[in-house]
């Protein structure tokens, strides 16, 4: 299971999930652009002293990823991309992951854009109160990080 972070916009965001990420030991790639420095220094910084932990794989754009996501076809399929996204229709509590998986989220300001919308696999989103427009993308990550491994845990 991967975490893909579209275009991150918010270094502390980032961090948060990044340091998530290594804790419970997902892989996280990152397409930019990025709205911040993304260089190893600043990479370092944001994720304190968890990156020897993580395996974190930039792209320098979308078409980039999707060429990479195709090079990991191994005879069954490259992984599926699963778009989490508050234009979902399926809750993630109902949606079904594999170790496959690879979670999107987009930028904290736009979220995702139609054509990386129309490229995933699944859209999924989080239920909300009525009115209420979006959590805080690293809080959305924690949650469906730990719905999708606790379904891919139980099934092994």
């Amino acid at each position: 299971m991967r975490l893909a972070l579209y275009q991150p916009d918010i270094p502390q965001n980032t961090g948060t999930m990044l340091r998530m990420a290594a804790c419970l030991g997902v892989a996280v790639d990152i397409i930019r652009p990025t709205g911040f420095d993304i260089s190893n220094k600043a990479l370092r910084r944001s994720m304190m002293d968890y990156g020897d932990a993580l395996e974190c794989c930039r792209h320098d754009s979308w078409a980039a990823f999707i060429a990479h996501l195709q090079a990991q076809d191994e005879g069954d399929g490259a992984p599926r991309l699963i778009a989490v996204t508050t234009k979902g229709a399926v809750s993630y509590t109902e949606h079904s992951f594999t170790d496959r998986d690879i979670l999107l989220f987009g930028r904290e300001s736009s979220g995702l854009p139609d054509h990386v919308h129309d490229t995933a696999h699944a859209r999924i989103t989080i239920p909300m109160q009525p009115g209420m427009r979006s959590l805080n993308v690293a809080v959305a990550a924690a949650m469906v990080t730990g719905e999708a491994l606790r379904q891919v845990r139980a099934n092994r």
